[in-house]
């Protein structure tokens, strides 16, 4: 059965204090966490350690980081390494986000080669896909996650894809306002799926936790969730408040096949 991974990506957000306050007030909130469901939150990288020692020993909950560079060490300016994030008790990292990708113009082949150093240093990628608005409308969608899924996996064996997450953001949907409708997600929650079984196994892609991305909010969480194959959600802007996030986090849930 797929538990569903219900994740915050603060950004670049949230100073030292502001986290701490945020966990002060979401740590208590989570008394109801059950085993159906997991809760990682993604601060910035300076958050990381705080982060881990809050939750560190608590059921259910984990710290991701939110992107990493693939090598070990080395002169990377800027970057953190797999060695760093393992050495705090970061357990997922984000890799692939649309802003990685669009902004500071990452491709898909570095980020293969970030999913294959992440599952050789026992950390679980959250890689993210999702095409932008002129893709959608072009019909382009399923070519553009086909691209994506195909390249960003293609160092990974079968044996190691049970460790990915794969979160699908419409870009389109990041930020603005607008998400997709559930039957949108949905179809690209089941292509993601499909893909996977062709490309791995059926045994994997019924494995496999897919995340929605995209606008998540507490009005629209438990509709997103009802849905088969969406296995959890990557929360952006509704993630920074820790009664939304907890919200979202505890919503109703669907058993997964």
């Amino acid at each position: 059965m797929r538990i569903p991974l219900m994740a915050a990506n603060w950004k670049m957000h949230k100073t030292i204090p502001a986290i701490i306050s945020f966990l002060d007030s979401f740590i208590p909130l989570m008394r109801e966490l059950g085993s159906d469901r997991e809760v990682v939150i993604a601060p910035p990288f300076i958050g990381l350690e705080t982060v881990c020692r809050a939750l560190r020993g608590r059921k259910g909950m984990g710290v991701a980081a939110q992107n990493m560079h693939f090598e070990e060490q080395g002169a990377f300016t800027g970057e953190i390494s797999p060695l760093m994030l393992s050495d705090l008790g970061v357990g997922h990292v984000i890799l692939g986000h649309s802003e990685r990708r669009h902004v500071f113009g990452e491709t898909d082949g570095f980020i293969a080669k970030k999913v294959v150093s992440a599952l050789e240093h026992d950390l679980k990628p959250i890689l993210c896909i999702g095409e932008k608005l002129e893709q959608r409308e072009a019909g382009e969608t399923n070519a553009v996650l086909e691209a994506q899924l195909r390249k960003g996996l293609s160092g990974v064996t079968a044996e190691q894809a049970q460790d990915v997450v794969i979160a699908y953001e419409p870009v389109w949907a990041i930020g603005t306002g607008k998400t997709a409708t559930p039957e949108q997600a949905q179809e690209a929650h089941i292509f993601a799926r499909k893909w996977m079984a062709e490309h791995f196994n059926s045994g994997i892609a019924d494995q496999i936790r897919i995340l929605y991305g995209g606008s998540v909010k507490p009005a629209n969480a438990a509709e997103l969730m009802a849905l088969p194959d969406v296995d959890g959600a990557l929360v952006g802007g509704a993630a920074l408040d820790a009664e939304s996030f907890a919200e979202i986090a505890l919503c109703p849930l669907t058993p997964r096949a």
